[in-house]
């Protein structure tokens, strides 16, 4: 159950953004469920594999490239799903700032305590 929640509330949040940010394209909301499933994934398979590649570079920035990291995420996730377009990489940088602060704020406020 926990699970649906996050990805109903990832889904919610990849909509409202797409409307503020210019550059962001989301065709409809079954499209944006089907982005935060996607984006979970790689989260889960592919930015490992991204950071243990890149941790000199990480290590020597100090974790900003992290933040690069979740764009190419971001980028990745456009190239894989249909009715998704981002126009540039910094467009996709700042999305992905964007997207982590307010999933952050939005699992914080929806946590049930155990």
């Amino acid at each position: 159950m926990k699970l649906l929640l996050r990805i109903l509330i990832t889904a919610i949040l990849v909509m409202g953004i797409a409307h503020i940010i210019p550059g962001i394209h989301v065709a409809n909301f079954k499209t944006a469920l089907i982005v935060a499933v996607v984006l979970g994934l790689l989260n889960i398979f592919i930015k490992p594999v991204l950071v243990i590649l890149t941790l000199p570079v990480t290590i020597l920035t100090l974790g900003l490239f992290l933040l690069v990291i979740n764009a190419i995420i971001i980028l990745l996730c456009a190239n894989i799903v249909g009715g998704v377009s981002v126009d540039s990489f910094w467009t996709a940088l700042f999305f992905s700032i964007v997207l982590s602060v307010l999933q952050s704020i939005m699992y914080k406020i929806t946590r049930e305590d155990n």
